[in-house]
């Protein structure tokens, strides 16, 4: 009996290194995504300062490099700032939030759709509430969202992906927040631009 109580106590230990080390990893593979991110958006700055492109011309001609974290998204009442990593696969997830490559960019007019996990970069999403706001800072400006509408649907309902003929963030991840394993279905969040 001893022996299978020392056998669950290794099991337990082992698995709360793996869990710890992969908490890190994440974590350190955001803070370098927000470093380049960061470093994306002063670039673009100061070329937007020495061109004489038109703003509109260079929203219209913005593209990132799959796995590029170009852009930042902040939700001011969680006090956060995370990296916008331009694919939602795996890789790019794991990295910061996740832009499906398909959607248009802030500025373009469209559906935008952002996607990260609950356990990582969304974690305390259960707290946003309708009228909480999204600050996209992009290479070529500043995009402010209102959280207008929230939704939540089954894990394999891509009925959320279309476009809706305005521009619209739309924000996703995991739901139940605190489901323990691969949670069955989605949180959606609709947010609209704050006119200045």
């Amino acid at each position: 009996m001893r022996r299978i109580g020392i056998l669950f106590i290794t099991i337990g230990v082992v698995c709360l290194g793996v869990f710890g080390y992969q908490i890190i990893g994440h974590e350190q593979s955001q803070k370098q995504s927000l470093i380049q991110a960061e470093e994306r958006i002063e670039q673009g700055a100061n070329t937007q300062g020495e061109a004489d492109q038109d703003i509109e011309e260079t929203i219209e001609q913005f593209e990132a490099e799959t796995d590029e974290a170009f852009a930042t998204l902040e939700i001011p009442k969680l006090g956060k700032i995370l990296p916008i990593v331009e694919g939602t696969d795996p890789d790019s997830l794991d990295k910061g939030v996740g832009h499906l490559s398909n959607s248009v960019l802030p500025g373009q007019g469209e559906q935008i759709l952002l996607s990260g996990h609950r356990d990582t970069v969304f974690r305390d999403f259960g707290d946003l509430e309708i009228g909480d706001t999204f600050v996209v800072q992009m290479p070529y400006g500043e995009y402010t969202y209102e959280i207008r509408e929230t939704e939540i649907v089954p894990e394999d309902d891509t009925s959320v992906i279309r476009e809706m003929g305005e521009e619209v963030l739309v924000v996703t991840t995991c739901y139940p927040f605190h489901f323990v394993g691969s949670a069955p279905e989605r949180f959606i969040a609709y947010a609209y631009p704050v006119s200045e």
